[in-house]
């Protein structure tokens, strides 16, 4: 094993485990531990899956691509369509999904109103946009190192104060509320053809550190979630960290909300100069206007209310990743035919695997265009 394997298990790590990591504690008080754990295994399952197939699509291609690029060689240019729309609204979505998140991390560090430090934030980050502030991706990865850490330390800091009767609550009710945000949490394919970049034409261990990056994030969402829920059980808050005050040291609490706002931070940037530049290089739209499409459709949905970090993370995941998921799975069928290289690793599953899991995404893509009709 060289270290071209954990650099690209990192990657991926790193792309996976983000702020996301915050709302899990929540849905999965909310609906049950034993419900939680389920759609955590089952969707870690789901995402190893969709993960092997787009490395599996990634090696058939000759090339340097993207998702559109693979959209576009497989399905043509209504694959490419859907994919620019659906990737530009799930931007817009993680945009104001950050607006939201840091309200409440700032408040937690400093106190007063989350809605008055949700505007700061934005203000800061969308000027840096304007100015067009390089910020290099990898610095993604160190604040989902610093993350780990984090969620390590609470687990060990709050293991003695963890009650069982937590774990063993049930509402049916809120049944299918984890699956978006879990399927948000442990998605993370965007890392996956700069992992091919990293292995650099020895792709032995692409399959290996694709399994190891996937499942490494699924196991530590286990300890996070089992450590905040077993604390704080129907009072478990949205974001995780506030309702820990009552077992954890303050200087704690403010600790993990500093790191969450980091990375924070950094995801808004990277994420806001990607779509700036989308829409500045790839449509030819006016730099300044490019900034403004990236930086106030986000700021306006957060001022019409649409502030329930849980919900819009939910809908990223169920919605807009479940149609992602389909479209990839469309395009690996016609890489096992079209593909004109020969792969380092063939997924030999029988077909009805990938009709199960379109079945799986679409339920949830319905469900949640129903859930907000």
């Amino acid at each position: 094993m060289n270290k071209n394997f954990y650099y690209a298990t990192a990657t991926l790590i790193g792309a996976i485990v983000g702020v996301g990591i915050f709302s899990l504690p929540y849905v999965v008080s909310r609906a049950g531990f034993l419900l939680g754990l389920f759609f955590l295994f089952l969707l870690g399952g789901v995402a190893l899956l969709i993960h092997l197939f787009y490395g599996e699509i990634i090696l058939r291609t000759p090339g340097k691509h993207r998702f559109v690029g693979y959209a576009q060689i497989y399905l043509g240019s209504w694959g490419k369509a859907l994919i620019t729309f659906t990737s530009v609204f799930i931007f817009y979505g993680a945009l104001l999904a950050y607006i939201i998140i840091s309200g409440k991390f700032l408040q937690i560090i400093f106190g007063g109103s989350e809605f008055v430090w949700s505007l700061l934030f934005f203000v800061f980050c969308s000027l840096a946009i304007f100015s067009g502030l390089r910020v290099i991706a990898q610095i993604e990865i160190l604040m989902s190192l610093f993350l780990i850490i984090m969620a390590i330390f609470i687990f060990v800091k709050g293991w003695p104060a963890v009650k069982l009767d937590n774990f063993f609550t049930l509402d049916w009710s809120y049944f299918f509320l984890p699956y978006g945000v879990i399927l948000w949490a442990v998605t993370g394919g965007v890392a996956l053809p700069e992992m091919k970049e990293i292995f650099k034409e020895n792709y032995r261990f692409f399959k290996k550190a694709i399994i190891w990056g996937t499942l490494l994030p699924v196991f530590l969402y286990v300890l996070f979630v089992f450590t905040v829920v077993g604390v704080t059980g129907q009072q478990t808050s949205i974001e995780a960290i506030k309702g820990l005050v009552q077992v954890l040291a303050n200087h704690t609490v403010i600790l993990g909300a500093i790191f969450g706002l980091l990375a924070v931070i950094t995801s808004f940037l990277v994420i806001g100069l990607s779509l700036k530049k989308t829409f500045w290089y790839d449509y030819k739209i006016n730099k300044y206007l490019s900034w403004g499409l990236t930086c106030f459709i986000p700021l306006m949905a957060y001022l019409f209310h649409l502030r329930n970090f849980v919900v819009v993370i939910g809908f990223l995941g169920a919605a807009l990743c479940g149609l992602e998921g389909i479209i990839l799975i469309l395009i690996y069928q016609k890489a096992k035919k079209m593909g004109r290289r020969r792969p380092e690793y063939s997924l030999n599953l029988p077909r009805l695997v990938n009709y199960g899991l379109i079945l799986l995404f679409a339920l949830g893509l319905v469900y949640q265009i129903i859930y907000y009709l």
